[in-house]
């Protein structure tokens, strides 16, 4: 496979086609060698428009949704930005160089270990890495600019609302399959929150917002 001819098709055919027009995003999509992050057996795939799976029920996003995630929060090179769900590490790599510092926690210990690994690989200065239930986790209010959650919720979960700052940015995937949201919501500097809607996916359950069973009696 030609890596830089199917990383530039990726460019063109997918992120373009689908509104990812931010140069600084392209830029870091383009140069973050995403084939270093892909499983070895779907290597192949890696410049596809598919999600790729990691294993433990979890995946890649395809390309264009990365693209889209990433430049709905704006990031302008000194935000402190969350990642809930590490996954590969690709977003990790990649909100790394867009943003100042990132906090990177990941529920399951072995995608933890494979995100660690792979971002040795590259540059990964700046990045925190933690491995645990981000339900569990206390992170002060107002903690962090922007905050990306790489799996879906059935309801956005409060305690991640109260951990944006004034100002502040997050994507998230709201709903049930197979119709899902991916929204931005934003934190305006008199507190108030405000939905986007950006477009629809589906993507797995961040673990831990599982959906509850209805019983009927």
């Amino acid at each position: 496979m030609n890596l830089d001819q199917a990383r530039s098709n990726m460019i063109k055919q997918q992120l373009r086609t689908w509104e990812v027009l931010d140069s600084r995003v392209l830029e870091v999509l383009e140069s973050t060698p995403r084939e270093l992050f892909v499983p070895a057996r779907h290597r192949r795939l890696a410049f596809s428009d598919l999600r790729i799976p990691l294993g433990h029920e979890q995946i890649m996003m395809k390309p264009n949704e990365e693209g889209r995630a990433l430049q709905s929060l704006a990031l302008s090179g000194t935000e402190h930005v969350l990642e809930v769900g590490t996954g590969s590490g690709f977003l990790t790599a990649c909100l790394a160089r867009l943003a100042g510092r990132v906090t990177s926690i990941e529920i399951i210990g072995q995608l933890a270990e494979l995100a660690r690994e792979n971002l040795e690989q590259v540059d990964s200065a700046g990045i925190e890495l933690l491995t645990g239930d981000v339900f569990e986790q206390a992170f002060a209010q107002q903690s962090f600019d922007a905050i990306l959650v790489s799996a879906s919720v059935p309801t956005v979960p409060e305690n991640l609302s109260a951990w944006l700052k004034p100002g502040g940015r997050m994507f998230i995937v709201r709903g049930h399959s197979p119709a899902m949201e991916a929204l931005l919501i934003r934190r305006s500097e008199s507190g108030r929150l405000a939905e986007e809607s950006l477009f629809d996916t589906d993507l797995p359950r961040l673990v831990g917002a599982e959906d509850q069973p209805v019983f009927e009696f």
